[in-house]
């Protein structure tokens, strides 16, 4: 905010433009990491009674509606009321968004859902496959304890963007998500420090992927609230679930199954508390914005795509 399928096949490991890493170990797991950023059991449900409201990219109509074409961005089309003339352009009572009598989250966990395969979310995916070097067989593209050290240090540039900026005063309803129990920098440190000491490797400085997001993040703080939330959503959602089951592979591949603090929550009741009360907040910070924010929001789940995948990638 982040489904899984499981057969059984030789171990491989890729990942997908949207953060995907398929493992297979005689038990083939196919893993979206960016699947996962849903929590409960929403994460498999098929909405069916969303699927309703969602209109073809050939352009045919339901009453009331249209597309709105100048707001597709990354496949995901925003579909919007027509004949609303006020500034808020919200949807009529008739013509709601997917997901969106049950919250916001709902909707953004919709649109996320589409930017995957169907291969990925075989009920929701939308998203043509491509074929990308990552997704070679594990047999080609081995995970590294280098490659792996490297993900935590720029994926900490991240981490500590993020709890900066909801520390600042970049805009008030930040403040609600302070010490919301998801945080990962501290545990990153220690994560950082064991691979230093125990494994004596040279711990390298964040300047690639990892300092590039966090860079991005400061500035569209300041920018749009409504945007920064997205990639909140999507950066933590996404790591408490399919993040965790792709670091507990890697982990088992290289590191002879240690647990990485980056995986373990302890904060605030722990995981599952502390995702529910942030997803109540992000619900009630939405409720302030206009249908209008609410859809710049939605459009930039894809970008928050293309930045994480572009660190998970630093894995192998």
């Amino acid at each position: 905010m982040m489904m899984m399928t499981t057969t059984m096949a030789s171990t491989s490991v890729s990942t997908r433009s949207s953060p995907f890493l398929r493992f297979s170990n005689n038990n083939q797991r196919r893993v979206s990491y960016s699947s996962f950023v849903v929590d409960g059991d929403d994460r498999h449900k098929n909405n069916n009674n969303n699927n309703k409201n969602i209109m073809s990219s050939s352009g045919s109509r339901r009453r009331g509606t249209n597309i709105n074409r100048d707001r597709q961005r990354g496949g995901v089309m925003i579909i919007r009321a027509a004949g609303h003339g006020h500034g808020h352009g919200s949807a009529s009572s008739t013509e709601r968004r997917p997901g969106e009598n049950k919250g916001f989250v709902e909707e953004m966990r919709f649109v996320a859902m589409k930017l995957h395969t169907r291969e990925q979310a075989p009920k929701e995916g939308e998203k043509k496959a491509e074929k990308v070097p990552e997704q070679k067989p594990m047999a080609q593209w081995q995970p590294t304890k280098e490659g792996y050290l490297n993900f935590l240090v720029e994926s900490k540039a991240v981490y500590d963007a993020m709890e900066a900026i909801v520390a600042s005063n970049a805009d008030p309803m930040y403040k609600a998500f302070i010490d919301c129990g998801l945080e990962r920098s501290e545990a990153l440190d220690k994560d950082i420090e064991w691979f230093r000491e125990t494994l004596e490797m040279e711990v390298p400085e964040a300047k690639g992927a990892g300092k590039e997001y966090a860079e991005f993040l400061k500035n569209l703080a300041k920018e749009s609230p409504p945007r920064f939330l997205c990639h909140f959503y999507n950066v933590y959602f996404a790591h408490s679930a399919g993040g965790k089951m792709i670091g507990r592979k890697v982990s088992e591949m290289i590191l002879d199954g240690k647990e990485l603090e980056f995986y373990v929550w302890n904060k605030n009741g722990g995981l599952e508390k502390s995702l529910a009360e942030v997803k109540e907040k992000l619900n009630e910070a939405a409720e302030k914005w206009s249908r209008e924010e609410k859809d710049v929001c939605l459009e930039e789940t894809s970008k928050s795509f293309q930045l994480s995948g572009a660190l998970l990638r630093l894995i192998a």
